[in-house]
């Protein structure tokens, strides 16, 4: 398998499982980048561009990266908080006075960033096109009863979170959420990261799709539990009514799907751009500046969520907007915050260790918090600050 990139001193394990996640796990075109106290350690790439083969990946090549999205879309609310535009402690109706109707008036903007406002389905779902109108996805949201009392219990809000963050957004600031994130994120943090993507960088980005695990010689294919299974499985269920909020589900490689902006689910980045994201908010990446204070990176890892998740059904914790370290969806360390891509793509920052980290792939698995290629990289960089500090 020929990788390209390079690794700094030290960092050589994860090449190693980078090359393991194509030879043994089945990675079809994927790259990951690692940045430790702003200085990028591991930039790695190989395989296709493109899910089926083809064209080789190059230096950046980008992907959709799915619910990764959620995590930059947190970002946008948490900087409008830092700068006093916006106070999480308000109700959304303050802002966004529609909102307010049947029995959402006390929701308020931190329980949106939790995923605690009780509306992670619609009664009725929206073509791909409705969802792409970001009027209609908010009247939509605006006007769904919530199934549990807002700020009472915690379920993934896996599509309706991007209407209710780019909503927000356009209220308080009166600019799309995917022009906002170019101006005031992607562009000072220099991060190739994309909500709606612009048609001159349409070139860069590869096709993707479903694919299979592999099965591993000797070694027992895992399955899901039973009460995670039944969930998925039964078109009733909170689980399959979050995740088919948006049906039939959209083509991701269709041009005018990743011109659209759904901040839960179709945002375009690079492994670089990712990890220079999550590098700008814990300190300054090299070439690039710092988003986050020291008290707003805190305020976005501090627990407000955890326990069963009424959506997933595993146990999941959550800060302001970010998935933190638990058995659902490992990260470095306990003080680690990001977000994953459901099957597939990576991003989170440590603020102990000055890790960021990036990973994308063309190939999504079944998983929905961990994936394995993630994990195993995951792993390969807690070992190499287990050896060399």
């Amino acid at each position: 398998m020929v990788v390209n990139g390079a690794v700094a001193e030290g960092f050589e394990p994860v090449r190693e499982a980078f090359v393991r996640n194509f030879e043994v796990l089945g990675d079809r075109g994927a790259a990951v980048a690692v940045y430790r106290d702003g200085r990028r350690v591991v930039d790695l790439w190989g395989g296709s561009r493109d899910v089926t083969g083809g064209a080789p990946w190059e230096r950046g090549t980008a992907q959709v990266v799915r619910s990764a999205t959620k995590g930059v879309a947190a970002a946008v609310l948490l900087l409008l908080w830092q700068r006093g535009e916006l106070d999480l402690d308000a109700p959304v109706g303050a802002y966004w006075p529609e909102y307010k109707a049947a029995g959402k008036e006390r929701t308020l903007v931190r329980d949106l960033l939790a995923h605690r406002a009780g509306v992670p389905v619609l009664d009725r779902p929206l073509t791909p096109a409705e969802a792409a109108d970001p009027e209609r996805g908010a009247a939509a949201v605006a006007a769904q009863a919530p199934v549990w009392e807002p700020g009472t219990d915690h379920g993934y809000h896996a599509q309706t979170y991007g209407w209710l963050t780019g909503e927000l957004v356009r209220r308080v600031t009166g600019r799309a959420i995917g022009v906002w994130i170019a101006d005031e994120i992607a562009g000072p943090a220099g991060a190739d990261l994309w909500l709606g993507l612009p048609a001159e960088r349409a070139a860069r980005v590869g096709r993707v799709g479903q694919v299979e695990a592999p099965a591993q010689p000797g070694t027992l294919r895992t399955r899901p539990k039973r009460a995670v299974a039944d969930a998925y499985a039964d078109p009733a269920s909170l689980t399959r009514r979050a995740f088919a909020a948006i049906t039939p589900a959209p083509d991701e490689n269709d041009p005018a799907y990743r011109a659209a902006a759904l901040p839960a689910s179709n945002g375009i980045a690079t492994a670089d751009g990712l990890a220079r994201f999550y590098a700008s908010l814990i300190g300054e990446p090299e070439g690039g500046t710092r988003l986050f204070t020291p008290e707003t990176a805190e305020a976005a890892r501090t627990e407000r969520s955890a326990g069963p998740d009424r959506v997933l059904v595993v146990g999941t914790r959550f800060g302001l907007g970010y998935m933190l370290h638990g058995a659902a969806s490992p990260l470095l360390s306990p003080a680690s915050f990001g977000h994953p891509g459901r099957g597939g793509a990576l991003g989170f920052a440590d603020p102990d260790s000055g890790i960021a980290f990036g990973y994308v792939t063309n190939g999504f698995r079944s998983s929905v918090t961990a994936d394995a290629r993630a994990q195993a990289l995951v792993r390969a960089v807690r070992d190499v600050l287990l050896q060399h500090g």
